[in-house]
């Protein structure tokens, strides 16, 4: 009896759970449809393509994003429904306290969130992958362009009638090391090439120490410079080349475990990396939370008002989010660790549902 009872709580949440993501989905679709049309309504594309980047770009959003208040919102659909049906009554009968049924709830939402780490967020983030990559090759500012592979840093620059390709083993705070700087004319023909061990980009004039300068002419020949210190003005420093960095939604969960130090090693801010990684692995308990947060409003309140239901809905998501929003800019501000900063919020909704569990006990 007892299975029989847990799969039919099960089944009626998931039901639930799907029907929010779907509507989360269709919301997402036609909001960011508007966006994506605007971007292209003059590159001469058809529909086709902002449908597919927006199908590419929503799934991230919501399975990562806005997970967490949408299980909170279905967590408190499922419940209202049990309690309104007078199904929490005919629960009772069976032995199924409050808290089991939490328990039980909750723990599906847990694994919702393993799910979405193993399964769902290796796709998401290939989908991110190819949105960014194709939006980028219909972005106006195709002068200046940055990609990281394996090889380093890449940056194309084109200022006059001259072409930069710039190249760089890594970014190592406000520095790129073994850094070279190819000139290419607008005829394809290599016109210099700097070569130094190390160039300041804290600013968008480069302090590049010690190069070395190789100057080519027409005929081929080459003659080699050596300077103490030379300025090169570029359209990048390094806030701008973190900013870029730290979009880490194109890397799924396993990859950052697996390649981490590797990212380090080619420019990735280890504290950036380092506070992903805890977001990820803090989502399951995330989910789990906001599902008991759910419960304790919708079991403690003897009101059966669906529109007081939704307000409380509303300003809790509002209240969350705006203090993960207020606790990663302490992170960023560096007032606290950035990795502490993933839990903090976590750890006060802890807290909360651990007093309004004790209440729903004495029920």
């Amino acid at each position: 009896m007892n299975n029989k009872i847990n799969n039919y709580l099960i089944l009626n949440y998931s039901k639930v759970l799907l029907n929010a993501i779907l509507i989360a989905f269709c919301l997402g679709l036609i909001l960011n449809l508007f966006e994506e049309v605007e971007f292209f309504k003059n590159s001469g594309e058809s529909l086709f393509l902002p449908i597919i980047l927006t199908l590419s770009y929503i799934p991230n959003l919501i399975f990562i994003n806005l997970m967490p208040f949408i299980i909170f919102i279905s967590s408190m659909w499922f419940f209202i429904s049990i309690k309104q049906n007078n199904e929490l009554l005919t629960l009772k009968v069976f032995g199924y306290s409050n808290a089991k049924i939490i328990a039980l709830i909750g723990s599906l939402s847990f694994v919702c969130g393993l799910m979405i780490l193993v399964v769902i967020n290796p796709v998401t983030s290939n989908m991110v992958k190819y949105y960014e990559k194709t939006k980028s090759n219909y972005s106006k500012d195709t002068d200046h362009l940055v990609t990281i592979n394996r090889n380093g840093v890449w940056i194309k620059e084109t200022k006059g009638e001259n072409l930069y390709i710039i190249n760089a083993d890594r970014l190592e705070k406000n520095n790129l090391i073994d850094v070279s700087i190819n000139v290419i004319s607008n005829e394809n023909i290599i016109k210099e090439r700097v070569e130094a061990e190390k160039a300041n980009i804290s600013l968008n004039t480069w302090n590049i120490k010690n190069p070395k300068i190789f100057n080519f002419d027409k005929e081929g020949n080459i003659t080699i410079e050596e300077k103490e210190n030379i300025e090169f003005i570029s359209f990048y420093n390094v806030k701008k080349l973190n900013n870029l960095f730290k979009n880490l939604d194109t890397i799924s969960f396993i990859e950052l475990l697996a390649e981490n130090k590797n990212l380090i090693i080619r420019g990735y801010e280890k504290t950036t990396i380092s506070e992903k990684i805890n977001s990820f692995f803090a989502l399951p308990f995330f989910l789990t939370l906001m599902t008991v947060l759910a419960a304790i409003f919708t079991m403690n309140n003897k009101n059966s008002n669906n529109i007081n239901y939704f307000m409380i809905a509303v300003l809790t998501c509002a209240i969350i989010y705006y203090m993960k929003d207020l606790s990663v800019a302490l992170g960023k501000s560096d007032r606290i660790s950035p990795e502490i900063s993933v839990w903090i919020p976590i750890i006060i909704i802890g807290l909360i549902n651990s007093i309004g569990l004790l209440q729903i006990n004495e029920k």
